[in-house]
């Protein structure tokens, strides 16, 4: 009896999960400036208070959202076997504190700072993973536009910019889809296989370039068909030019967030500057 082996679930992303909640009404642009107040507050102070704050925030913001368990990609055994090879490597460098195991001390500075880089690593890309799980891919752009308002002042011509970003979102999992149909039925092409490493090695970059071949072919043709659906639809300028602006929960979602994060600051200044 053959044991029926468990189908991986792959990372899903810019696509948002159907509903309204909370989360998924909220300006892009909210989330757009949010999101980088975070990435700056962790880039300067990557404590464990602010990770902490970071993390209790996303937490809730999925369970408004009602972010369901199935989204979660399916985690390699591979990324486990290199985060214990990373953590064990990681704990040789010693460092305060230290604590004393039958007479021998130990060194945990090296092991927790790999921990707090890694417990930022996960809250950045769940950070990242939940906007784009709530955030529909046709707001991008009109709430980039309304952002960098202020910069047409300098002849910038953020109007491009915005409709550049909303192109590459709508093509990116497109093309992923397409690209994993065509790695899907090149592996289920029959071939030879070479008897001599030297040829099976030769085999190899033979299907790299014609797999890249067909890619650059199919990303072509959907760049074509693309191009065909703007002049249909009345130009690329129609990105940038839907009415986006935010509403009175956004200010309710800025404050929160600032508060919680501006809390986190003054701990983490305090802690380290007692320590």
């Amino acid at each position: 009896m053959t044991v029926p082996t468990r189908q991986r679930k792959p990372l899903v992303l810019l696509r948002p999960v159907p509903g309204r909640t909370v989360i998924h009404d909220l300006w892009a642009g909210t989330k757009l400036l949010l999101v980088a107040a975070i990435g700056v507050l962790l880039t300067f102070y990557p404590g464990w208070v602010p990770i902490t704050a970071v993390a209790v925030l996303i937490l809730i913001a999925v369970r408004l959202a009602r972010i369901p368990r199935g989204v979660l990609p399916t985690i390699p055994r591979w990324l486990w076997v290199l985060l214990l090879l990373g953590a064990v490597t990681a704990a040789f460098a010693g460092g305060s504190p230290a604590v004393t195991v039958a007479g021998t001390e130990l060194g945990l500075g090296g092991l927790l700072n790999f921990l707090r880089i890694t417990a930022l690593s996960i809250v950045l890309l769940a950070l990242g993973a939940l906007i784009s799980w709530t955030t529909n891919v046709a707001e991008i752009a009109p709430a980039v536009a309304a952002l960098g308002r202020p910069l047409r002042w300098l002849r910038i011509p953020i109007d491009d910019w915005a409709v550049s970003l909303a192109l590459a979102l709508r093509a990116f999992p497109m093309l992923i889809d397409e690209f994993r149909i065509l790695y899907a039925a090149r592996r289920m092409r029959p071939r030879r296989v070479p008897a001599t490493r030297r040829g099976r090695h030769r085999q190899w970059w033979i299907d790299v370039i014609d797999l890249l071949a067909a890619a650059i072919a199919a990303a072509l043709r959907r760049a074509d068909e693309m191009g065909d659906a703007i002049t249909a639809r009345g130009g690329a300028g129609q990105f940038s030019a839907l009415t986006s602006r935010p509403r009175w929960p956004d200010a309710v979602a800025a404050l929160t967030v600032l508060v919680i994060c501006g809390s986190a600051l003054a701990l983490e200044l305090t802690i380290a500057g007692t320590s």
